[in-house]
């Protein structure tokens, strides 16, 4: 994950750039799959935005792996709850009924996605859905010092398919058309080879 988040300048640079953009309408795409009241890990929480709207219909965990961030999120929300996670290796001893992120995982390589899928599966509760949004696309760079790896929609579900059974793939506008899809999915009762 990017050490760029770990200095207040950035963090505060970041949360004025994500001003306006929030997952409202992912979130309204996940309460077709995820009964409210559900315990809810958001990987990546930032600036707080989405963990806020989450928190209206579910027990959210909000998590980052900047420290600065996690500052900034328990300052904002202090009766919220909040981890300093790596994406990959999720290590908590928490359980969760979903798992949400949206617009994190891209900034994990390959195998360390393929680490994080595995992570989540492991802390997820049987029958639990992870909801994930992704760039689309087939390439990575370097974007304001950040790896931004693109995925498609068939390799997100490749992926994710030895432990997830897929139940929805939309692809969405973020700044042109088609350039972000949504993958939710529901943890399998037992991986397949």
């Amino acid at each position: 994950m990017p050490t760029y988040y770990h200095s207040k300048e950035s963090v505060d640079e970041y949360i004025k750039m994500a001003q306006g953009h929030d997952g409202r309408l992912i979130i309204k795409k996940l309460r077709e799959y995820l009964p409210a009241g559900s315990k809810v890990l958001e990987i990546g929480s930032g600036p707080g935005t989405d963990w806020q709207i989450l928190t209206k219909d579910y027990h959210v965990v909000g998590s980052d792996q900047s420290p600065e961030f996690i500052k900034h999120l328990t300052a904002s929300n202090p009766m919220g709850e909040f981890l300093e996670l790596d994406a990959e290796t999720l290590e908590t001893s928490l359980r969760f009924d979903a798992i949400y992120s949206n617009k994190v995982l891209h900034h994990l390589e390959d195998e360390a996605l393929q680490n994080s899928v595995f992570s989540q599966y492991e802390i997820l509760n049987p029958g639990a859905i992870i909801c994930h949004t992704f760039w689309h696309g087939q390439d990575t760079e370097i974007y304001n010092d950040l790896f931004v790896n693109y995925h498609t929609d068939k390799g997100i579900i490749s992926l994710f398919g030895s432990y997830f059974d897929h139940l929805l793939i939309r692809f969405y506008k973020e700044f042109e058309k088609g350039d972000s899809f949504l993958y939710i999915g529901r943890k399998k009762k037992r991986p397949t080879p």
